[in-house]
């Protein structure tokens, strides 16, 4: 979600390719999958009918794809592409590819600071609704807490 950790981890400004605030219905947030890379647990989308996720819709270029899925660890089975309709800025948008935990842990684990801040960051900075915000800071502030 956050185009400076992305750009650490393309090697390239995505901050341009940023469309938007994005509404996923039908799914909720949660940290269903300890990251080695990370030390912590890492944001997942999980089905659910009641929920919807707030997020960041990219245009990124084919170029970034590979890159992209070996970010997030598709080759080591960490997550899996998926594809979802969203909407963004008055639009709908099919097929759009998001990622999904693989292997699902039975319960969420907690994220580090670190990496809470790089969440928080990238809600912020493409502006994430700021309710949405504070319900994600929440969120894993009581995970870090339990």
């Amino acid at each position: 979600m956050c185009p400076v950790d992305l750009k650490r981890s393309l090697l390239e400004d995505t901050y341009n390719y940023v469309v938007g605030k994005a509404i996923l219905s039908g799914y909720r947030l949660g940290f269903y999958r300890k990251s080695r890379r990370r030390n912590c647990g890492v944001l997942d989308i999980i089905a659910d009918s009641k929920s919807s996720v707030e997020g960041v819709l990219y245009c990124l270029p084919w170029r970034l794809s590979n890159a992209l899925d070996e970010r997030e660890e598709v080759p080591r089975n960490g997550y899996k592409q998926e594809f979802v309709q969203v909407h963004s800025n008055n639009k709908q948008y099919k097929n759009v590819r998001t990622y999904v935990v693989v292997d699902k842990l039975d319960r969420e684990i907690p994220p580090n600071d670190s990496y809470m801040q790089i969440v928080i960051r990238g809600a912020t900075t493409c502006g994430l609704s700021e309710e949405y915000c504070w319900q994600l800071f929440n969120h894993m502030y009581k995970l870090q807490n339990r």
